[in-house]
């Protein structure tokens, strides 16, 4: 028995009741609310949709409630039952605010009481922002078990969520979810090399996965469908339409590509994507190191062991390093042949540059205006990289963009204020680890040890590194040999031998 709660007029149906309010009820019109039908709820709308809407969502039909909540929000003020969300109880608790009703707290541990919307919402985002059902107090939520739900009555997204989780399911053949791992690397390593390669911007690649998001998700569904029907008509099925719909939707979105870029996807997003790459493509991240924390002077350094590490574990890079051999002449020439570095003195006098499978290094130096706002001469934001190339990969290799790695970034005055050995100290602490201890490559399951063949630099930073002036109007301009400017200026290089450097400052 439904009952009006403003003129008691009883009704056998709800139905029946509603079409009293929509109808028949005189004291409804303008300027006055709409009540909900259940006693126990005090919620009252503006507009006839929206006490319908109230009604489908916060008070189903009892078979649908059992058929398909699990959760049931109590409200502890009037006892109202037919929440089935935690969005609709707090809805639900609003109203009783907005009447100016005191409410407790309805969190365990927690006393606070109010009758003013606003304070309570200030509460709950400052106490209760993260909940979980445990943490209501009793009475307040009821978990009751799902019944047994028949086919005809679920819907397409239950439906298309259902078969969502058995394809990501642990218990999914492993062979297939190997398969769909692959897919979802491949597609990850195409987006790094969009954004990092071709320079392609994340709002760009947002746009993009977007786009192919809706392609996959929605506008594939109808040419799907026709695909899936004209297959079971020519094996002769008679399917019904809506399962068929039902199985082109889900088709779609169970696309391991479509699963991968969508909403809550690994590769929806510049952060996951970011994650998703640090996780499964073995990221060197790179350290910052402090200078001076006063000032706030810091840098950043690229481990170079553990760069080589991921560098030397790719098979066609190995293999080459370790058979190197290109630019070195016969051992056994009456008259030496210089086709490299490789057949000068320094190289074969040096033990470890001298030996087979050796890792060799060339580092590059150089300065760098990252923007150039006020002028090359303002030099606020110039910085200093330090890069670094295997040496025994050959020629064509090494011109290679891909083949030259970063191992520091360093802003140009903190360079010039510390001076280069304090600022790259950690890379000669790796370089040095790498000659007595070397690096282990798990690909030949063994140590291999290394070290730098030549730094490659212009005259300014080569100055600035091997510590000589670096300004070139002083008495010694060149790191070379012991002339003076004014001998330079004034003699002929070619007719007079200058006193040459060596490592002791003169020869």
């Amino acid at each position: 028995m439904w009952t009006c709660k403003d003129c008691d007029a009883s009704f056998q149906r709800r139905s029946v009741l509603l079409k009293h309010y929509r109808l028949d009820h005189k004291h409804h019109g303008r300027g006055h609310l709409y009540p909900c039908t259940y006693v126990n709820c005090p919620c009252r709308f503006k507009t006839w949709n929206a006490l319908i809407s109230h009604l489908s969502r916060g008070h189903p039909s009892k078979q649908q409630h059992q058929a398909v909540a699990t959760v049931i929000y109590t409200c502890h003020v009037c006892g109202c039952n037919q929440l089935s969300s935690d969005k609709e109880y707090f809805q639900h608790i609003s109203v009783h605010l907005k009447n100016y009703e005191t409410i407790n707290c309805m969190f365990l541990g927690c006393s606070y009481e109010t009758n003013i919307y606003n304070n309570f919402k200030t509460h709950k985002y400052r106490k209760h922002r993260h909940f979980r059902l445990e943490d209501f107090k009793p009475g307040v939520v009821e978990q009751r078990p799902i019944s047994g739900l028949p086919l005809e009555s679920a819907n397409t997204s239950e439906f298309e969520e259902s078969t969502s989780k058995e394809c990501t399911s642990p218990g999914f053949a492993n062979e297939d979810q190997d398969q769909l791992n692959d897919i979802e690397v491949n597609l990850a390593s195409l987006l790094l090399k969009l954004e990092n390669i071709y320079l392609v911007s994340s709002s760009a690649i947002n746009d993009l996965l977007c786009e192919l998001r809706y392609l996959i998700g929605s506008l594939s569904v109808p040419a799907t469908l026709r695909i899936v029907s004209q297959v079971f008509q020519h094996h002769s099925y008679q399917i019904e339409e809506s399962v068929l719909q039902e199985l082109a939707s889900t088709l779609c979105k169970s696309n391991p590509i479509h699963c991968a870029i969508a909403d809550n996807g690994p590769l929806s997003t510049s952060w996951r994507r970011k994650a998703y790459y640090r996780s499964h493509f073995n990221v060197v991240e790179p350290t910052e190191y402090v200078l001076d924390p006063k000032k706030n002077k810091t840098f950043q350094y690229v481990p170079l062991l553990k760069s080589l590490q991921q560098v030397l574990n790719c098979q066609p890079i190995l293999d080459k390093v370790i058979n190197f051999t290109e630019g070195t002449s016969e051992p056994h020439t009456e008259t030496p042949v210089y086709k490299s570095y490789r057949d000068g003195l320094h190289f074969k006098e040096n033990p470890l540059l001298s030996e087979a499978s050796v890792i060799s290094l060339i580092l590059y130096v150089d300065d760098f205006e990252i923007c150039n706002p006020l002028g090359t001469s303002k030099k606020k934001h110039k910085v200093c990289g330090v890069y670094w190339v295997l040496g025994s990969l050959p020629s064509y290799c090494q011109s290679s963009l891909s083949s030259i790695y970063l191992a520091a970034l360093i802003k140009s005055e903190d360079v010039k204020s510390y001076g280069y050995e304090k600022v790259l100290q950690p890379l000669i602490n790796d370089l040095v680890n790498l000659e007595q201890h070397g690096v282990f490559i798990s690909k030949l399951g063994r140590v291999l040890k290394g070290t730098v063949q030549f730094v490659v630099a212009d005259n300014l930073a080569a100055h600035g590194i091997g510590g000589f002036v670096e300004s070139f109007s002083g008495t010694h301009v060149c790191r070379f040999c012991t002339a003076e400017k004014s001998e330079i200026q004034s003699q002929e290089v070619r007719s007079v031998r200058f006193p040459m450097r060596n490592k002791h400052g003169r020869s």
